[in-house]
């Protein structure tokens, strides 16, 4: 029973020993989902190595744009107008993150939000690595009905007070958190962790900023801009083969986190004469990622094709020399 395994985890003979010394439970609210979107509000619980609560932080962030969907965070303009910019709680949240694992429901999205912040910043998050507690849930096999917090936190019968707040969020999560670690600890289980890879590059493209009567209202054409490719005007020769070149016209899709921000690997594969594709089929050419390991769609589906797959160090040194597409 996994209360008989959380109540094992408690003896201190228990706990594994290459389990994590500490962990930051995050959660950031945003003005969005896509990558031109900013924060606006994080909350941050420090816990040490058995889950216990050391502190927390919470602050607001001036997105320096609309807030997007109020109706949602309930952070309006007027209200984000004299918080602080990023840049300048930036050393505050490094802070709260240094030497811990990243906790957080959806992971990856709040990974990918804060290290773009910290790019924009010219700046490097202190995390190397960050756990995903729907991942968690999936490998304890609990019995939710889905994987949104609200049912994680009603299973272990915590009580949400504000959703969608970053503060009461981040607790929800920690409070979750803490008998999932401690059911994972007695059962043995390995975490599921992955590794953070800071971004290295950042271009903003045109976002509408503030104006000196503030934000504006919430409409999405007015703040999230299109982002279409041009055709790849060369056919597909085909699948990548190891040790060969790319060659002009291949397939090529990206899954997971990369160093360099994903538009500007993408926009370098396209002017190389690659075909960035979205998704993945037969006729994808090459799988880019630096996590083969993972469950993403992508990769289970490269598996299944039998897609070719290399890490985004890989691809920069395939990207130096593409062959030219087959005339005629």
């Amino acid at each position: 029973m996994l209360e008989d395994r959380m109540r094992a985890a408690s003896s201190p003979t228990a706990w594994p020993a290459a389990y994590p010394k500490g962990y930051a439970v995050v959660d950031v609210e945003t003005t969005g989902l896509a990558r031109d979107d900013r924060i606006i509000s994080a909350g941050v619980y420090r816990l040490d190595a058995r889950g216990e609560v050391e502190d927390h932080w919470y602050t607001l962030v001036n997105p320096e744009r609309d807030p997007g969907p109020v109706w949602i965070h309930g952070l309006t303009s007027d209200v984000l107008e004299s918080a602080p910019l990023f840049h300048e709680i930036a050393e505050e949240f490094s802070a709260r993150l240094d030497g811990r694992v990243l906790v957080a429901h959806n992971a990856v999205f709040d990974w990918q939000m804060i290290a773009r912040e910290y790019a924009r910043a010219e700046r490097e998050a202190p995390v190397r690595q960050r756990l995903c507690t729907i991942a968690l849930s999936k490998e304890l096999a609990l019995p939710l009905p889905n994987y949104k917090l609200e049912a994680l936190a009603a299973h272990f019968g915590v009580v949400q007070q504000r959703a969608h707040h970053a503060l009461d969020d981040a607790r929800v999560l920690a409070e979750a958190f803490r008998p999932s670690l401690r059911a994972a600890a007695a059962g043995g289980v390995r975490l599921p962790l992955h590794e953070c890879r800071p971004l290295t590059e950042w271009t903003d493209r045109a976002v509408p900023r503030q104006q000196a009567a503030g934000y504006g209202s919430y409409r999405q054409t007015s703040w999230r801009p299109a982002r279409k490719r041009p055709a790849c005007p060369y056919p597909n020769p085909g699948r990548y083969e190891e040790g060969k070149q790319l060659k002009q016209g291949m397939r090529v899709a990206f899954s997971g986190d990369t160093s360099i921000e994903r538009d500007l690997l993408e926009d370098r594969a396209t002017e190389a004469g690659l075909h960035v594709a979205t998704s993945l089929s037969r006729l994808t050419s090459l799988l880019v990622t630096n996590d083969p390991d993972s469950g993403t769609s992508k990769v289970v589906k490269a598996r299944q094709f039998g897609t070719p797959v290399v890490d985004e160090a890989a691809f920069g040194q395939l990207l130096g020399d593409v062959e030219p597409a087959s005339e005629g």
